[in-house]
């Protein structure tokens, strides 16, 4: 009874957020999909036995057991890769580089195989990666199998921290969960505790009680699980390779590794920087263009508006409908003319209707999944039931990356790919495709139970290289709600449909700093939840938190109360305009973040520990130099921050802080407590120009600028300062290098910590004012100061 009990409650739940009609559509579905989802236990689980017999390979060893054999190869002195089979193969989708193997020394009748930086030793009852001095960073058993099934053990110590697996509404610590290697979608809204949800990595980092950790990436996307309640960890996927790489700490250093072996994220245009504008239930032209006015003519500034599935002819994907939103390029160019790009939501589902030309053009070209049976397979979305591309071939993947090109023509600027875990209406169980359902998987074949994890991975792969080849010269940009390992060479992502709770706003941040730790660098929320009616104090706190993470965007659903600024009183705009003025003074500073993302793998959002500070979840590093401490609960207007070793500088102050300590600092309703490290210099937007705000600690300070036109693929320059204390002053250098042209009138400098009272350059004296000095382009310049 209680199963049917939870039918009818999922069931009502559809009715009240689709209507008659798709309820209908979501429990035919139901039914459907029950019937074709086989059922039954795994057959028992058996172990492999022990190793008998060892013999080397090519940067490794290959280990024989009586039921599996194991391939543990070195592809560089901090990367290991252990395969065991048999197992059922998958494309390597996940990885952008092919290593080779690297030979290690061999010790001990090549039992110890040992690198610089780690060693693997081969026991008899398991394995241990050890670091440099032969200490145990991980020890785990040799697995066990159940048909196409795989599950191993691996030792926990006392203190042992377990973070990433992707996005989770859990703690940052994973241990005491349990957590389902699969990408769902919960349903129009989720809380603290749901599991899963949209966007799954198998990476495990492991935060050893000394500080030290390793890294384990396992590259396998059929579904799986990961338990962590006692004192063994058990990893287990239900079919697909049992291949997993392991990498040593430090944590941040492992991550950067990971990243070249997944994919570097590339540089995004400058423009997705800013702030972006959405909600679902802009029925019209008109509309949009309203909302896009009061933001403009409040001097608010907007940097891209997204269009939902309101644009849409019946929610038919890549369609426009005209009588509601006519002349669309018209309106995308008058955007742009205002600084304003446009981004337009793609769902995967093609409604699946006779004389729909893209339906019609998608039979004839073979594009769509299919059921063991050979039938088009076809489940229920929002233009009702729909067809779905099978994005694990490649001529599907250019077939609907082609399907860009007109959007790309009428001006618009980016995609944004939604519904694609993948996602379905169904009134109970699982809201995607049946296991059933057949892919390519570059033509070897399989069905969804590998593929799953797969399909929002693959469809901004085919958006990506779409857009690449229809607007070349201009780079993509691309936000997905679900991914794998990999997606972030093609995309940024989101964390989908929270609730509008402060419960909401504390998971949205774990979310966040999860994501960030599984190697997915470019992340954020709508802001004040997506699914309810946040309260002014919750929906600043929550801008003000958005203002300081990569991605920053309103949005929300069709059903609650307009959530544009103005709508919350003056107190609120006022705080609103506060954290949109710092995030467009930030923006070279973000812009430069994002190039070291993109060329070496540097997280933008980083947990204070991976910098010597506490464990924690309610403060965050923006880069090296900010420390943001969001507030997070209703009524405060103080709260207490952990400050990592070092000097720390209150933003926009002189005075200085001391850590590690904690410290209760003010929160007034119209900011955050916001600190910069100490030896920082940070590149600003003032007015026109840029300025310098720089933060001496005791050997003075240094920071760099990137910049170039900010799109295209042109010419850049990157810049570096370096401020060194002298007698009476400090010297400032200089050094810069690239074809772009420096954009600004001089350079503004701002001085913390001591009163600035003019700078010479080339033997000419310029004051100072309570604004600092501005200067022009140099090579060196002194700056004089009084103070201690």
């Amino acid at each position: 009874m209680r199963g049917v009990a939870r039918k009818l409650w999922s069931a009502l739940g559809m009715a009240v957020l689709l209507g008659p009609k798709a309820l209908l559509q979501a429990v035919a579905y139901a039914w459907g999909r029950d019937r074709l989802t086989p059922r039954g236990p795994l057959s028992p689980w058996q172990g492999v036995g022990p190793p008998v017999g060892l013999e080397p390979v090519p940067g490794g060893v290959r280990v024989r057991f009586p039921e599996a054999a194991l391939e543990a190869v070195f592809l560089g002195e901090d990367l290991l890769r252990l395969a065991w089979s048999p197992g059922e193969e998958v494309p390597p989708y996940p990885l952008a580089e092919a290593p080779t193997p690297w030979e290690p020394q061999r010790l001990e009748g090549g039992r110890l195989l040992r690198t610089p930086r780690m060693a693997l030793w081969v026991g008899e009852e398991g394995l241990e990666l050890r670091d440099p001095q032969g200490e145990v960073l991980r020890r785990e058993a040799y697995p066990e199998r159940a048909g196409p099934a795989w599950r191993h053990r691996v030792a926990l110590r006392p203190g042992e921290r377990v973070l990433g697996l992707g996005e989770r509404a859990s703690p940052l610590d994973r241990r005491g969960g349990v957590y389902r290697l699969w990408n769902r979608d919960p349903g129009g809204s989720y809380g603290p505790g749901e599991d899963p949800l949209y966007l799954s990595v198998p990476l495990w980092l492991s935060l050893l009680p000394g500080g030290g950790g390793y890294l384990a990436f396992y590259e396998n996307p059929a579904e799986g699980w990961v338990d962590l309640q006692g004192e063994e960890g058990v990893v287990a996927f239900l079919g697909g390779p049992f291949r997993y790489y392991l990498l040593p700490g430090p944590l941040e250093a492992a991550l950067a590794r990971y990243l070249r072996l997944t994919g570097l994220p590339p540089l995004p245009p400058r423009w997705a920087l800013g702030f972006h504008y959405a909600r679902w239930g802009l029925p019209t032209r008109k509309a949009v263009e309203e909302a896009v006015a009061g933001f403009l003519g409040r001097g608010l500034p907007l940097r891209a508006v997204h269009l939902d599935i309101d644009h849409m002819r019946g929610y038919r994907v890549f369609t426009v409908d005209e009588g509601r939103f006519p002349d669309l390029p018209g309106m995308v160019g008058g955007f742009r003319k205002e600084g304003v790009r446009t981004v337009v939501i793609l769902d995967p589902g093609v409604k699946a209707e006779r004389g729909f030309p893209l339906y019609e053009e998608g039979l004839r070209e073979g594009v769509f999944c299919r059921l063991p049976s050979g039938a088009v397979f076809r489940g229920p979305v929002w233009p009702g039931p729909a067809a779905f591309p099978d994005f694990t071939d490649p001529g599907v993947r250019a077939w609907w990356g082609g399907k860009l090109a007109a959007f790309l023509g009428m001006g618009v600027s980016g995609f944004w790919l939604d519904m694609n875990e993948p996602a379905l209406f169904a009134a109970w169980g699982e809201p995607t495709f049946p296991p059933s359902v057949r892919h390519r998987l570059e033509g070897q074949g399989g069905d969804h139970r590998l593929a799953h994890n797969l399909y929002g991975l693959l469809m901004a792969r085919a958006a990506w290289e779409g857009f690449r080849r229809h607007a070349p010269g201009v780079r993509p940009f691309l936000l997905t709600r679900a991914g794998f390992a990999g997606v972030q060479r093609y995309a940024w992502a989101w964390t989908g449909d929270v609730e509008s709770t402060w419960e909401g706003l504390r998971t949205t941040l774990r979310a966040l700093l999860g994501l960030s730790l599984s190697g997915v660098p470019f992340v954020g929320s709508d802001i004040g939840g997506f699914s309810g009616n946040p309260p002014p104090e919750l929906y600043l706190r929550w801008f003000q938190l958005a203002a300081l993470t990569p991605f920053f965007r309103l949005h929300s659903a069709r059903w609650t109360r307009p959530r544009e600024p103005w709508r919350f009183g003056e107190e609120v705009l006022l705080g609103v305009r506060w954290a949109m003025a710092l995030r467009e003074a930030l923006l070279p500073y973000l812009y430069t973040l994002a190039w070291r993302a993109a060329r070496e793998g540097r997280l933008l959002l980083r947990p204070l520990f991976l910098a010597g500070g506490p464990y924690g979840e309610e403060a965050f590093f923006l880069g090296e130099a900010l420390l943001v401490a969001p507030v997070l609960e209703a009524g405060a207007r103080a709260k207490e921050v952990p400050l990592p070793p070092g000097g720390w500088y209150p933003w926009g102050e002189d005075g200085l802080l001391e850590g590690p300590a904690w410290v209760r600092l003010p929160a007034p309703l119209d900011r955050i407590p916001l600190l910069v490290r100490s030896g920082s210099l940070l590149p600003l937007l003032e007015g026109a120009g840029l300025a310098l705000h720089l933060y001496p600690g005791p050997e003075g300070a240094e920071g760099e600028v990137y910049w170039d036109e900010g799109e295209g693929e042109g010419p850049h320059r990157r810049d570096r300062f370096r401020l060194l204390p002298v007698p009476g002053g400090y010297r400032l250098l200089w050094e810069g290098e690239g074809a772009y042209p420096w954009p600004w009138e001089g350079v503004g400098l701002r001085l913390f910590g001591k009163r600035l009272l003019g700078a010479w350059v080339e033997g000419k004296a310029y004051p100072a004012d309570a604004g600092g000095v501005r200067l022009p382009p140099f090579r060196e310049a002194f700056l004089e100061v009084k103070g201690p």
